[in-house]
């Protein structure tokens, strides 16, 4: 949880930056300028590993402040040490994906994924049992998926598809960072708010007993399993989007965000009742404990109730993500998760008593929304409506 908030959730958060300058430029004809802006991202990534390698050194220092068990905050400092080996190749993978998503080559990520996931397994085996390296076998075998993952995406760009786009390291590469950082910022806060009010809602029925901990654990797996059919439509939307603005094509700009907006109701009313048919039989795929299957079962109709919602707002994230307007959706998801959310939850999860019920009643989260699309002003610099200025086109700089 430590490495995923410090982080995971940080090189993601700041690699969205990619989705709208490098399927821009992808989109305008100007392939070798998504190569300068993947140079770009890299070193910024590589730069901000850093200061999170100084947070995981420090990680038994800082989770002694925070962790009761002493030698549980131990143990998750020395997994977080070894992980500090894998930072600069999960930043090179993140940059890499969406170098080569720009270009609409989107398999190459799951045919990656395909073989070091199980490679992944295999190191753990190996590594944790039969070599007898025991617990910190684990994080040696993530540092060395990390490692291995961009090596064979640039195997795959080397030697198969995707080369077009590299023009060489090119110094400008150094330089004129402000506007990949305006909209890394807003799309770290996008990404990180939701990651950390997970993690806090985990933490907090934590108090609440090993069962209701043990039902938030089966609860959080199941939703981020069901986030994972709307998520990759909001990736295509954004990049989509980006190449058509890029492009100048407006008009199509728009109906592909339309039509991102329609299938993610279609995902989101597929989810739900999914979950909520199911709800009897889905907990006893994660335990046996007949306790905590009777609570997650009573709970997910609740989290089938914000599956519309959720799927929602992952998409016009996307599209946002795709327009250059991540400042939005970081300002709308602060403001749901911590003004509204997060103390209405704690409010009535504790205070009212109704314990998990009551943190996760607030999950239904308005979807965040767009503005000024009306006037063909999606991708110009001015719009006749809000008078206000649109980006667009203006990050195809070098």
């Amino acid at each position: 949880m430590t490495a995923s908030i410090t982080g995971y959730a940080v090189y993601q958060g700041l690699a969205t930056a990619l989705d709208t300058l490098a399927a821009q430029a992808y989109g305008s004809g100007r392939p070798h300028l998504v190569g300068l802006q993947f140079q770009r991202m890299l070193y910024f990534l590589w730069l901000i590993t850093i200061p999170i390698a100084i947070i995981w050194g420090l990680g038994t220092r800082i989770l002694f402040l925070i962790v009761p068990e002493k030698e549980t905050a131990e143990l998750a400092g020395i997994y977080l040490k070894i992980l500090i080996a894998g930072a600069p190749g999960y930043a090179a993978f993140e940059s890499g994906k969406r170098y080569l998503q720009a270009q609409g080559l989107f398999s190459v990520n799951m045919y990656v994924l395909l073989i070091c996931a199980p490679l992944n397994a295999l190191m753990n085996y190996i590594f944790v049992w039969r070599l007898g390296w025991g617990f910190v076998g684990a994080p040696i075998a993530v540092s060395i998926t990390e490692n291995l993952m961009p090596l064979l995406l640039f195997c795959y760009v080397r030697f198969v598809n995707g080369y077009q786009c590299w023009g060489g390291f090119d110094r400008r590469a150094l330089r004129n960072w402000s506007p990949m950082i305006r909209l890394a910022i807003p799309g770290l806060i996008m990404v990180l708010a939701e990651f950390l009010a997970f993690e806090i809602l985990t933490l907090s029925s934590s108090w609440l007993g090993p069962t209701t901990l043990a039902a938030q654990s089966v609860l959080g797996s199941i939703t981020g399993i069901m986030f994972q059919f709307p998520f990759p439509m909001s990736v295509a939307a954004s990049t989509r989007i980006a190449n058509l603005i890029g492009a100048s094509l407006h008009e199509h700009a728009k109906m592909a965000a339309k039509v991102a907006v329609f299938f993610s109701v279609v995902v989101g009313i597929f989810n739900l009742l999914f979950l909520s048919l199911l709800r009897s039989y889905i907990p006893r795929l994660f335990t046996p404990d007949q306790e905590v299957i009777g609570l997650v079962a009573n709970l997910l109709p609740l989290c089938a109730a914000f599956q519309l919602f959720d799927s929602m707002q992952a998409n016009t994230n996307g599209i946002l993500r795709g327009l250059g307007k991540q400042e939005i959706g970081g300002y709308i998801a602060l403001f749901a998760y911590y003004i509204i959310g997060l103390p209405i939850s704690f409010g009535l999860g504790f205070g009212a008593k109704w314990e998990l019920y009551g943190l996760w009643s607030v999950r239904i989260m308005l979807p965040s929304s767009l503005r000024c699309d009306a006037d063909s002003s999606i991708g110009t610099r001015y719009c006749a409506r809000c008078r206000g200025s649109h980006r667009g086109l203006l990050y195809l700089q070098y």
